[in-house]
């Protein structure tokens, strides 16, 4: 194993150790802990525009309100924790971890999340917004919980790391008993194919990303992105669809349902 190579995977160790011991399932009374915390993870690189980001916002926030996602959070004794991340040269904590125990909790969140301000971002660093949650987003949880979930949705492959250094951060979220889930957008063409000659971010020079193969992004995220308990992926049809997909999903996570196949 090279130095390099080793340094990074002894620093996703040391995050993965941190991280479990703050996420674990310490006993607690049930007032003092929730049945899942879910982070929503959005891409708003390049590609995202403000009409698609409004989407994604609008997609989030319907889906807080529909019935059935509401019935799966009232039905986890001492609701869900949940976060928004926005993603794409860096990652930002845009919701900060709020519970969700009651329809009006949901709906004041629903409030909040259509008023969200759009992040500018060129480059689609999916690998460092994993690290980015691993460091700082699930330390930060309130409270313990029985079950860790990030959502992560986007229309690219990620642009800024090698595939390699995409695996240690996901591992060091598995590591932890997190859930990575995948909602890739499937935007017909424009990303009906991605690897091949795929367009990098600053420094990364001659460095391959997937060796220059082509693949589909749904199937991408299955190799390089999704894992851990019950981890699926789960496709929208364009940035209309988002909503439509993401209701489903969150049914199937807060629930804990089994994955589609």
């Amino acid at each position: 194993m090279s130095p390099r190579r080793s340094a990074r995977r002894a620093g996703w160790l040391a995050r993965a150790a941190l991280a479990a011991c703050l996420v674990g399932l310490a006993p607690a009374r049930a007032d003092e802990r929730v049945a899942m915390a879910l982070v929503v993870s959005v891409d708003v690189s390049q590609s995202v525009d403000e009409a698609r980001f409004r989407l994604q916002m609008e997609g989030i926030a319907e889906a807080l309100e529909d019935p059935a996602v509401l019935s799966a959070i009232t039905g986890n004794p001492g609701g869900i924790l949940f976060a928004v991340v926005t993603w794409a040269d860096r990652a930002s904590l845009s919701l900060p971890w709020r519970r969700i125990a009651t329809k009006a909790d949901a709906a004041a969140l629903a409030r909040i999340v259509r008023g969200l301000p759009r992040q500018a971002g060129t480059f689609t660093c999916l690998g460092g917004m994993l690290r980015s949650v691993g460091a700082s987003v699930l330390p930060a949880l309130p409270l313990p919980a029985d079950r860790v979930v990030i959502d992560v949705s986007g229309d690219g492959i990620d642009n800024c790391a090698d595939p390699e250094a995409i695996h240690d951060e996901r591992d060091a979220l598995l590591a932890t008993g997190a859930t990575i889930n995948g909602l890739p957008i499937l935007v017909p063409g424009e990303n009906d194919v991605v690897g091949a000659g795929a367009f990098r971010a600053p420094g990364y020079g001659l460095r391959t990303l997937m060796d220059h193969s082509e693949t589909t992004l749904d199937r991408w995220y299955r190799d390089h992105v999704v894992g851990g308990p019950a981890a699926f992926v789960l496709t929208a049809g364009g940035y209309g669809d988002f909503a439509r997909a993401l209701r489903q999903k969150f049914v199937i996570e807060i629930s804990a349902l089994a994955p589609p196949r």
